[in-house]
């Protein structure tokens, strides 16, 4: 049997190149198989927004930084960047914005960092939950850029502080290319 090998999904479009971005480290230590093969894609002509929390923000700031450089590397250059106290406030903001009718894509970014109270999991599930109802209701991609860490060195791994692991960011700001160039293709 041949493995199953997918067809690029645009008939219409040459099939991207794809670069390999390095996983991050498996806080485990085990090998790893997570992490995604980025193809680069087209996106000149979206309009893409931004929203991001200001809590924990050596963090946020590093994942947005990633998100823009992904972004320009697809040829997005309407990239508006909006913030908000904290993580809860994010699907809110992120509503404001698909109203106005001016974005093709939204890419959501926060930092949850677990303490010693239920705290951390009443906004994750708020924000998770706000987050996929977007998507849902407005048919626009909304990119759940969201982490949830149990200390602050996994979210510095996963934001690429300090050299630390791989941003994240980088992913989401592909991946809102990808989505909104699948709704396009699809939308009446």
């Amino acid at each position: 049997l041949k493995p199953w090998v997918p067809s690029f999904p645009f008939p219409d479009m040459a099939a991207p190149t794809k670069r390999k971005i390095e996983n991050a480290p498996n806080p485990d230590g085990a090998k790893t198989i997570r992490g995604l093969d980025l193809p680069t894609f087209d996106g000149a002509g979206l309009h893409i927004g931004i929203v991001s929390a200001r809590w924990n923000s050596v963090v946020c700031e590093s994942l947005v930084a990633g998100a823009v450089e992904a972004l320009k590397s697809c040829n997005v250059t309407d990239i508006t960047t909006e913030y908000v106290a904290g993580s809860y406030e994010i699907p809110q903001a992120a509503q404001v914005m698909l109203e106005s009718g001016k974005f093709d894509g939204i890419i959501c970014i926060g930092c949850l960092i677990k303490g010693g109270t239920m705290h951390f999991e009443y906004i994750s599930e708020a924000v998770t939950q706000g987050i996929m109802r977007l998507n849902l209701d407005y048919k626009r991609p909304v990119i759940y850029g969201i982490l949830g860490c149990l200390n602050e060195e996994q979210a510095k791994e996963r934001a690429g502080v300090d050299g630390a692991g791989h941003n994240s960011g980088k992913d989401w700001g592909i991946t809102v290319v990808e989505s909104c160039l699948l709704t396009k293709k699809y939308s009446k």
